[in-house]
């Protein structure tokens, strides 16, 4: 009502600071005039705004699409693994490749057993989790018992270190760096 009409625009003006966002310095004591505090408004809260933290809220992607970028780069790097592994499959003679896909077989044979292991615990906890029944009593744990999820994060790494160690390890044998071959197991 007592404002005058370029204090109001001026206050709606795409490049003053919003609440919330980083504080920008100004000069407010060179001008005189009543509009210019009202289109700066400076508040003792505001002074301390550089060392409140960040809101991450507004920069973080959808789960929808960190859930599908997930997959993708899974399928790329799955695909990446036969492809690799094919190719030095194929780039060996038929007698040396049965001998060798029985090593492989017997390099690998426990680490890809472990790993089955633990995806199925996991579907054991989650099983649990599903149903009425507390495991924590029975099974006498703590509260600080590892949770399905966290079971799932171990063997998803699991599921990916041990088919690219295995392709290395294909890579390398089919090369001639038979020793170097052999260090990939381990």
């Amino acid at each position: 009502m007592f404002e005058s009409q370029t204090a109001i625009a001026s206050s709606h003006s795409p490049h003053l600071r919003k609440p919330g966002s980083k504080s920008v310095s100004s000069d407010l004591g060179a001008g005189d005039s009543v509009q210019e505090g009202y289109v700066f408004p400076l508040t003792v809260g505001e002074m301390k705004a550089s060392n409140s933290p960040m809101h991450t809220t507004a920069i973080m992607p959808s789960p929808i699409f960190l859930w599908r970028f997930k997959v993708i780069w899974f399928l790329i790097w799955a695909f990446t693994c036969c492809k690799i592994g094919w190719d030095s499959v194929m780039r060996m003679s038929a007698d040396l490749r049965d001998l060798f896909l029985y090593e492989a077989f017997l390099y690998y044979n426990p680490l890809l057993l472990v790993t089955m292991m633990v995806w199925l615990w996991g579907v054991c906890l989650w099983v649990f989790s599903q149903s009425t029944i507390n495991y924590a009593k029975i099974f006498d744990l703590d509260s600080n018992h590892l949770t399905y999820r966290e079971i799932w994060k171990c063997s998803i790494w699991m599921t990916v270190i041990v088919p690219t160690s295995m392709t290395a390890y294909l890579y390398l044998y089919s090369h001639g760096e038979v020793a170097l071959a052999a260090s990939q197991p381990v």
